[in-house]
């Protein structure tokens, strides 16, 4: 007898669009919120609009590095 959902123990690999996980929804241009390495920890968040995306891989679990137009370097928290 053959399944044909996923096992239990696997993780779902969608994350939601906003999720800044995954590089597929962050572009040059697109408004997002970044954290700092100076800010880790504190929950402060730098929005701007993205100028280059740093992560060459498609996911990070950390989020995805990006330079925003102001210079700031961090990984977004969030998109849009």
């Amino acid at each position: 007898m053959r399944r044909t959902s996923s096992p239990p123990y696997r993780k779902s690999t969608e994350n939601p669009p906003s999720d800044g996980r995954q590089r597929s929804g962050i572009y040059p241009g697109v408004l997002v919120k970044i954290e700092r390495k100076i800010d880790q920890g504190t929950g402060k968040l730098t929005e701007g609009k993205v100028k280059e995306i740093l992560t060459a891989s498609s996911f990070h679990p950390h989020g995805i590095k990006v330079r925003l137009e102001d210079g700031s370097v961090g990984r977004v928290r969030q998109v849009g």
